[in-house]
């Protein structure tokens, strides 16, 4: 029986686009400028080539896209570029493909993408790096869309390590400051666990694919697919692997340690990486690979209970945070986990859709905490915040489209997909979908609490920041202006209703969309709606009505309160298990093996030479006679054994 994936890949249009490739190289070609020249020109070329460079792989996108369109369903746009790997069977190249999921992922990467260059093309202008950081902005978008246009899997993998090297770069881009380097080699390490992860399952899928010709592009590895055995072991090996290299990229139990850290880089840093690009990866990558995850209910099954265990955790965590960034960061990892639930249960087109919206409302929420710290001269404690609505109406305003966004009301973009993925989990696993409901009310929670406590009430920084408190420049409210506008409105292609994305995407995931019960999707909108209200107004009666409530509730219930404020000691708890046994395994081979195994053979062998040259040493006196002597005598016993013999 022919499997389904290769009945779409059979169906699909391949129309050539020798254009593809500009896509990502004009951001390659806006970081090699920067790099060159971007110190010797000035900022005033950095802030116009840095975002232009974007700008034009936004274009070149929607060209495409509109091509895309126009094409017609199962239409694919497919650009060679040259031959790459040639070895045998494998014949790889240097490839891209546009199709409604790679189509989709450019446009959001280049559009917030190049919202958040211009956003930093301000908040960045006073930093002695300027042209090293957009030089390393440009090549992460590059990565970034190599990583979603690769026709095949090697060049995804290119790209996928490329976005991993360029968080290093950014997330320690203020490296004279230990903590920060930690960070970024945190982020750069724990990522690499997966990798492994990836190549091990790439390496299989490639095994596991036979001896003919093989170039690992994805239609040809769907029409294949079916091969694998449905259910097999095998099958479930290979996406059990990836997911591990997802977890790795898309921070989800047990590899999301890095994220947070990862606050230490600038603030658009943050924007860009938690919001459109590196985290969403692993998301891709699975929702790409979704023709292998369909053969293996097990492997979607650990899909959607990573989800829904690291929604729920990092929610939870994210309830004490009072760092600005970390309460984001947490709020990231939780909106991830939706991603995965919706990975899960097979909603493949709702987990992208929530890509979407979530590109929207945490860009805006991370450039929104950008300009509070701006504004306050650096500080990004809340406790030390309070009543800046009325110093920035701009950053509130549009911090609480985001906060209303990310909490679930209608008719933000994020009630919309929040809903599809939790409609799916409920017709599938009703046990995940009460935990994604419970972190809904805990998302809920945490943000209105952040909210208030940075914009409501009495100012609590001191006399001398309050005099300094401003609001920032347009460079920065513009593109906050414009994220709120794509946050309330973006929901709007993908209602139950009228499910435009959902159709655009169907052909890539080969679905359809089934007969289900309207009032009953009916009745858990109003479910989930209700759950984001009831956690609103908790937040609102705990920090407004009753403000002396949370801190009884600190006293009375430390030991919840405590673990939650230290992150549960998960940091520590890798530190003990993993960390520090390895640093002691890697000092005891380093004293033990390198030092006196490896040098001291190497080491003795030089000591016996030494020795054996001082006893021949004895034998030369440096005397030129002597050795003429020595000469002419060794001629003399060599002439008589030939007399003699």
């Amino acid at each position: 029986m022919e499997h389904p994936a290769a009945h779409a890949a059979a169906q699909s249009a391949v129309l050539a686009a020798p254009y593809l490739w500009l896509i990502p190289a004009f951001p390659l070609l806006g970081s090699l400028f920067n790099l060159a020249f971007g110190n010797r020109l000035g900022k005033a070329a950095v802030r116009v080539v840095a975002p232009g460079a974007v700008l034009l792989s936004f274009l070149t996108g929607l060209y495409a896209f509109w091509s895309l369109v126009r094409a017609g369903t199962g239409a694919v746009l497919v650009n060679r570029v040259y031959p790459w790997i040639h070895a045998g069977s494998l014949q790889v190249d240097v490839a891209f493909s546009f199709d409604p999921l790679s189509g989709l992922m450019v446009l959001i990467v280049t559009g917030v993408g190049f919202l958040i260059h211009v956003y930093s093309t301000a908040y960045m202008d006073h930093d002695e790096g300027y042209a090293r950081y957009f030089t390393y902005l440009n090549l992460f978008t590059f990565a970034m869309l190599l990583l979603v246009l690769g026709d095949n899997l090697p060049l995804l993998f290119v790209g996928w390590e490329g976005v991993g090297l360029c968080s290093y770069l950014l997330i320690g881009f203020w490296y004279e400051n230990p903590d920060n380097a930690s960070a970024g080699k945190k982020a750069f390490i724990v990522n690499r666990v997966g990798d492994a992860g990836f190549l091990l399952g790439l390496f299989l899928l490639y095994w596991s694919l036979g001896d003919g010709p093989q170039d690992l592009s994805f239609r040809s590895i769907a029409g294949q697919a079916g091969e694998l055995g449905p259910g097999s072991v095998l099958v479930t090996a290979i996406c059990l692997l990836f997911l591990l290299g997802a977890t790795g990229k898309s921070a989800q139990i047990p590899l999301y340690v890095w994220l947070p850290d990862a606050m230490a880089g600038p603030t658009p840093v943050s924007a860009l990486i938690h919001a459109a690009t590196m985290v969403t990866a692993g998301i891709y990558m699975i929702a790409r690979m979704n023709f292998l995850y369909v053969l293996s209910p097990e492997a979607m099954l650990w899909v959607a209970a990573v989800g829904a265990v690291t929604a729920i955790f990092a929610a939870a965590i994210g309830l004490v945070q009072n760092d600005i960034k970390k309460v984001l960061a947490y709020s990231t990892v939780s909106q991830l986990g939706y991603m995965f639930l919706g990975l899960g249960v097979g909603a493949y087109g709702a987990a992208i859709f929530h890509v979407m919206t979530h590109a929207f409302f945490k860009a805006l929420l991370f450039l929104g905490s950008g300009s509070v710290i701006h504004g306050m001269g650096g500080e990004q404690d809340i406790r030390k915040m309070g009543g800046l609505k009325k110093y920035m109406p701009t950053t509130y305003w549009t911090f609480l489209v985001g906060t209303v966004a990310i909490a679930g009301i209608p008719p933000l973009s994020g009630f919309f997909s929040k809903d599809e993925i939790l409609f799916a989990a409920f017709n599938r696993f009703r046990v995940l979908w009460a935990v994604g409901l419970f972190g809904a009310l805990l998302t809920a929670f945490y943000m209105t609490r952040l909210l208030i406590k940075t914009f409501w009430g009495e100012c609590r920084a001191d006399h001398e920041t309050q005099h300094h408190i401003h609001e920032s420049p347009p460079a920065m409210t513009v593109p906050l202006i414009v994220l709120a506008v794509l946050s309330v409105a973006g929901g709007w292609i993908g209602t139950p209703w009228a499910n435009v994305l959902g159709d655009f995407l169907a052909p890539v995931f080969n679905s359809r969309h089934g007969h289900h019960s309207a009032s009953l999707e009916l009745a858990l909108m109003v479910v989930s709606f209700a759950v984001a209200l009831t956690g609103m107004g908790l937040a609102y009666f705990a920090y407004v009505v009753r403000p002396g409530l949370t801190t009884r509730l600190k006293e009375q219930l430390p030991f919840l309160y405590q673990p939650l404020l230290n992150k549960l000691g998960v940091d520590e708890l890798y530190d003990l298990l993993i960390v520090n046994p390895l640093v002691a395994a890697s000092r005891w081979l380093w004293s033990g093996f390198d030092v006196r195994g490896v040098d001291g053979a190497a080491n003795g062998v030089a000591a016996v030479v030494e020795r054996n040259s001082a006893v021949w040493r004895k034998l030369q006196s440096g005397n030129v006679q002597h050795y003429a002597l020595s000469l002419f005598a060794g001629a003399v016993v060599i002439v008589a054994y030939y007399v003699l013999a």
